[in-house]
């Protein structure tokens, strides 16, 4: 496989090739379809001229010096100069180092436009029509970081865009706690350093860069991302200068595009910014209060992503001079806490609130689900922010998450011990048996296996599961759960699988392929969630053939569709969505289910068939994305 510079050295051979006479466009065009999209990915909407010229009389690219603080002065030494290109990796690329032929390259050619990089592919694939750099900025992204959904989003959300033919970078922190450290081997440092002015100091931070199924991975190092425990805290709980840590992710994020040459190019001022959750919330506000005004990221745009607005990054008002930000700017951020929630009758509620400031100052926000662009303008929903989301309402969308079928699919899966398609279902009750054995179940094919996985706290509805737990025990059924979170939930699952041995089993803790064979070992998987931005489980499942029981919320209420055996045009639905979610409802579509699965086999297998044959992947789930870039792009940024 070529490395990354090795693909760029590629690209500009190519380009090379071509000479710089009058046949310059012409003859790459006559090479027949793509040499592979890696090497044009390289490129930026600002790449090189339609006519090349040899390296040594290029023109350095125009890369502004870091906007937080002055550029080094000149020490007389000579510029550090890039490693040379092995010569395998052009090799991997079927290329001579003195030219190229047409017959050498298979199958493939560079086509470069005067306004956009684009990628003609040989094969049928989905293409963007107009493209964008777009940086994104998260907190975690798999498979580096990832303690939940944002960070399945993030790390599969960006390589289907990239896919379509966009630029793509992705910032995140680069976590070291000891465990962590492996998934950082093949990120290289950059040799980049910015200074950042916040927290009574200027903080230095560096970059690493990893370049991955076409995008741009970019890893903002700081000594405060070295620690042990979990993303955002240990066992301790929350880590206190959380604030910190995302300060600096924020302000890094906003000088990565100006002074990281990746594929030897930058991506510049003309970018898209998706900024998610509360953790890259700084972003917009930062190019409202300290880039727009002074001429830099004028055309830029960003789009703040809630993925669970439960999150908000909510600090004392007394923080807010550590943020850098001009002291005008103290309304976008400023949260006054309703009464009721004050600590003392001394507390005057004054705070910080990270993602209250995008909300005020992204130029479109999008949810992770429709269902769930509503229910934050509502008062039960909107976790205080329900007037204000309501107020932009006319840039408010939902997109419902994808899934990485590379990694969820029957038919693949290396985690499940039988593979199986919605053309072939008998795999499935393979790994039905396979999974009661494991767990130490009766193997019984004819008894409805209902599972349950993640984490065990209020929001997924555990306390309600609990309470039905005794009566559902008394059919013929088997229960299976997979989780961790509050101890006393954990304490319970351990006393529940002793009190019934034959029909319950808890798994505390987590195993993504224990949840892979869970997903395609169970007929029904239940998610009683109180409110649900989007859940992947329920995508999952569907995907294998398990049928969900959900409550009707959010991106669930989206996604799945109620069973009804007399639909218009025969039986329609993948499943059972109950609202509102009491234990007795709850129990009572259960109930209805296991009938279903027990006496209708053959509806039964119409439910599997049609939750197979969905379209949950991400590159549906992108095209709608480039549809808010295109609106974004529209309308002049909401604060200049």
């Amino acid at each position: 496989m070529a490395t990354p510079s090795a693909v760029g050295a590629a690209c500009l051979l190519l380009a090379r090739a071509a000479g710089p006479g009058r046949g310059d466009r012409a003859r790459p065009r006559r090479l027949q379809r793509v040499l592979r999209r890696r090497c044009v990915a390289e490129l930026s909407r600002e790449g090189p001229p339609p006519r090349p010229l040899p390296p040594a009389l290029l023109a350095p690219p125009l890369v502004p010096g870091c906007f937080l603080a002055p550029p080094p002065e000149p020490t007389g030494e000579p510029a550090s100069t890039p490693p040379p290109v092995p010569d395998a990796g052009l090799g991997d690329l079927g290329l001579e180092p003195e030219g190229i032929a047409e017959g050498s390259i298979n199958n493939t050619v560079v086509v470069a436009s005067e306004q956009d990089s684009e990628i003609v592919v040989g094969k049928e694939q989905a293409r963007a029509k107009v493209t964008q750099s777009i940086v994104f900025v998260t907190g975690e992204a798999s498979p580096y970081a990832k303690s939940g959904g944002l960070g399945d989003v993030c790390g599969s959300l960006p390589v289907a865009l990239a896919a379509r033919g966009h630029r793509v970078m992705v910032v995140m922190p680069r976590y070291l706690n000891g465990t962590s450290d492996k998934n950082y081997a093949n990120a290289f440092y950059t040799e980049k350093h910015i200074r950042i002015p916040c927290f009574g100091s200027e903080h230095e931070v560096t970059f690493f860069h990893e370049y991955r199924d076409s995008v741009d991975w970019v890893f903002v190092d700081h000594p405060s991302y070295h620690r042990p425990g979990n993303l955002y805290g240990d066992k301790f709980g929350a880590f206190s200068d959380n604030q910190f840590r995302y300060t600096l992710l924020c302000y890094a994020a906003c000088e990565a595009p100006l002074v990281l040459e990746l594929g030897g190019y930058i991506y510049g001022q003309n970018c898209m910014f998706v900024v998610n959750d509360w953790h890259a919330s700084l972003v917009p506000v930062l190019l409202a209060a300290k880039y727009r005004p002074y001429g830099v990221y004028k055309d830029s745009r960003s789009i703040l992503v809630i993925h669970n607005l439960a999150h908000q990054g909510v600090e004392p008002a007394s923080t807010y001079p550590d943020l850098g930000l001009p002291p005008e700017w103290y309304g976008a951020l400023e949260w006054v806490f309703p009464e009721w929630a004050r600590r003392h009758a001394l507390d005057k509620g004054e705070a910080v609130n990270f993602l209250k400031g995008a909300v005020v100052t992204a130029d479109r926000i999008v949810t992770v689900s429709k269902g769930y662009s509503w229910e934050v303008t509502t008062a039960e929903g909107g976790q205080g922010l329900n007037e204000l989301l309501s107020s932009r309402k006319s840039v408010l969308n939902g997109i419902v998450n994808g899934i990485d079928i590379n990694d969820w699919n029957p038919a693949t899966d290396k985690c499940i011990p039988c593979h199986y398609s919605v053309d072939d279902l008998s795999g499935k009750a393979k790994c039905k048996s396979a999974l009661q054995k494991e767990l130490g179940l009766p193997i019984r094919p004819e008894v409805p296996l209902i599972g349950f996985i993640g984490r065990l706290d209020y929001q997924k509805g555990i306390d309600l599961i609990q309470l039905i737990i005794p009566h559902l025990m008394r059919d013929d059924v088997q229960f299976v759960m997979l989780g961790s979170g509050d101890p006393e939930l954990e304490n319970w699952m351990r006393s529940t699988e002793s009190n019934f041995k034959d029909k319950f089993r808890g798994w505390v803790g987590f195993s993504v392929p224990v949840s892979h064979r869970i997903t395609a070992g169970c007929d029904i998987l239940l998610m009683p969630s109180r409110f649900e931005p989007c859940g992947l489980n329920q995508l999952y499942a569907m995907q294998y053939g398990t049928v969900p029981v959900v409550h009707a919320t959010g991106g669930l209420r989206d996604t799945v569709e109620n069973f009804n055996p007399f639909g218009e045009n025969g039986e329609q639905g993948t499943g059972w969505a109950f609202a509102p979610l009491t234990t007795e409802n709850m129990l009572w579509t259960l109930r209805t289910a296991i009938s279903t699965y027990r006496e209708h086999k053959s509806s039964w297998e119409g439910l599997m068939k049609r939750g197979m044959s969905k379209d949950f992947t991400w590159d549906h789930a992108a095209e709608q994305y480039e549809q808010i870039f295109q609106w974004a792009f529209i309308d002049r940024p909401y604060v200049m």
